[in-house]
């Protein structure tokens, strides 16, 4: 796909992400926390996208910076479609680990960033 880890890992889940989407509305008929999931689910490799266009060092720390507070958010809708059995744990942990593996290449990217500028 891409030799940017980041970009990859995070298109990939994106595309999980929609798909676990159309499963909640579809088979769970749930309208609200899967509306927040894609949203902040692909906020994250959209925003990691742009960071690499980005005009300038703190451009690119900027979009970096929103895309791991998605990140976050969508560790929090993870963990409450687990918890409130809309998905089962096996595939909860899934995505969070997927998830989590995104949130720690982002934090590196970040420290790496801020410590060039």
């Amino acid at each position: 796909m891409n030799d940017n880890p980041l970009l990859d890992k995070s298109l990939k889940f994106a595309t999980r992400i929609v798909k676990l989407y159309q499963y909640l509305v579809k088979e769970k008929k749930e309208s609200i926390i899967s509306k927040q999931i894609i949203r902040s689910g692909t906020s994250i490799g959209a925003n990691a996208n742009e960071a690499v266009y980005g005009v300038s060092q703190a451009d690119f720390i900027a979009k970096l910076q929103i895309s791991l507070k998605e990140t976050a958010e969508t560790e929090y809708w993870l963990r409450l479609l687990v918890m409130s059995v809309y998905i089962d744990e096996a595939q909860g942990n899934s995505m969070l680990n997927d998830c989590l593996e995104i949130k720690r290449i982002l934090i590196a990217s970040l420290k790496t960033a801020k410590d060039k500028k």
